[in-house]
């Protein structure tokens, strides 16, 4: 059996080299992707219509600062950066649990926040 841990940095690798198709090689058929707050895609193919969605953009950049691991589990958080779909680069921090059947990722829940902004954070941003 593949080592989980390694999976999962091969996945967030698969993310900054814009490589959908490398993440779902490592998913089952029926993998379900909760993003929290947006709603969940069930399947590679609902995943990957959804994906295409951000085809053009420039893809994330992370930071991980942990990869924690047991039995069917894996959690992975850190920062990253990106662009939103107006070319504005925002920081964001992220939490993704993962769950394998096998070698596999059967179901995964992303926890992103965006990182306020100076002006946000000191109430001066415009309306």
């Amino acid at each position: 059996m593949a080592n989980k841990k390694e999976i999962v940095e091969k996945i967030n690798q698969s993310f900054t080299d814009g490589k959908p198709e490398d993440f779902l090689s490592h998913c089952t058929e029926d993998v379900a992707w909760t993003m929290a707050g947006e709603g969940t895609q069930k399947g590679k193919k609902a995943i990957r219509e959804w994906m295409s969605q951000m085809e053009g953009m420039e893809p994330p950049r992370f930071t991980v600062d942990k990869i924690i691991a047991e039995n069917d589990s894996v959690v992975c958080f850190g920062d990253m950066t990106m662009k939103d779909d107006k070319g504005v680069e925002g920081k964001y921090s992220y939490c993704d649990a993962y769950r394998f059947d096998g070698d596999k990722v059967a179901e995964l829940k992303s926890f992103v926040v965006k990182h306020k902004t100076e002006a946000e954070r000191s109430g001066t941003a415009a309306a």
